[in-house]
Parts: structure tokens; C-alpha cells; sequence
């Protein structure tokens, strides 16, 4: 049974290459308004849905006509989730960052690019098996 709509796999795991850089640079950089943009891309795919995520359109409309079709789907609740623990990070970064608490900011958005290098390089998404954990462990709505 599935909890949202399916998406390419694919798809996600170009956000979390571009995930990857854009945060790479902030680090670099502690440049806080690329941050906080990255903070909106995250907001837009936890919140609005992955479909309309600024980097799921770059995919969709640059990246996906060059590829074969997607020979599997995965339920888009985890990814969503995933972007929301994104978003935490990355609004905890910026904070940091503009505040002037440049170790706040620089440990938020190491975290961060942590996971979303684990997802670039290893299509391994720590938010989503976050996700599957917290479902798993959680009461059943029959349960009670």
C-alpha cells in the first residue's frame, strides 16, 4: 500500500547531486542567502509536493526526455520527509550563519550535506529510512 504518488527514482537522487553542490558551496563560502534558497527548494518539496520542487523540474524537463523511461517507481512520502529534515538543517544553517553563530551554521549544513551526499553518491537516503523507522515503530491507526 502505497502513502503518495510514485516518482522516478531517479529523480530524487539528481536533487541530491545538485542538493550536494549547492551546499558544498555554502560551506565553502558560509554565503547564508544560498542557504536559505535551498532552504525554499526544501520547504516547496516537503511541503507543495516533489512535482513542483524547483529541482524536480530541472529533472523532469532537462535530465528525464535524455534517459529511457523509469523502470521502477518509489512512493514519494518518504522523500517528502526527507526534504522536511532537510529543511530543519538547512533553516537551523541559515540562522546560524546570518546570526553570526558560524559554528551553528557550518555543523547544521555539514549535517545536511552528509545526507545528501549519501543520497548522491550511494542512493542512500538517510530521511527516508528515517521515515521507514519512525512508520514502522509508530502505533498502527488500528491498533487502538
Amino acid at each position: 500500500m502505497s502513502a503518495g504518488p510514485a516518482v522516478d527514482p531517479r529523480g530524487p537522487r539528481f536533487a541530491a547531486i545538485l542538493t550536494t553542490i549547492v551546499l558544498a558551496i555554502v560551506l565553502i563560502t558560509q554565503w547564508w542567502p544560498l542557504l536559505a534558497a535551498q532552504a525554499v527548494v526544501f520547504a516547496i518539496g516537503a511541503f507543495i509536493g516533489l512535482k513542483p520542487a524547483p529541482y524536480s523540474l530541472i529533472y523532469r524537463y532537462l535530465v528525464a526526455p535524455r534517459l529511457g523511461p523509469a523502470t521502477e517507481r518509489e512512493d514519494a512520502a518518504p522523500l517528502r520527509f526527507a526534504q522536511a529534515v532537510g529543511l530543519v538543517f538547512a533553516v537551523v544553517g541559515t540562522i546560524g550563519f546570518a546570526a553570526g553563530l558560524t559554528a551553528l551554521g557550518f555543523v547544521a549544513t555539514a549535517f545536511a550535506l552528509f545526507a545528501a551526499f549519501l543520497n548522491a553518491a550511494f542512493d542512500f537516503c538517510l530521511g527516508c529510512e528515517m521515515y521507514l523507522l519512525i512508520k514502522r515503530f509508530s502505533p498502527s491507526p488500528r491498533a487502538s
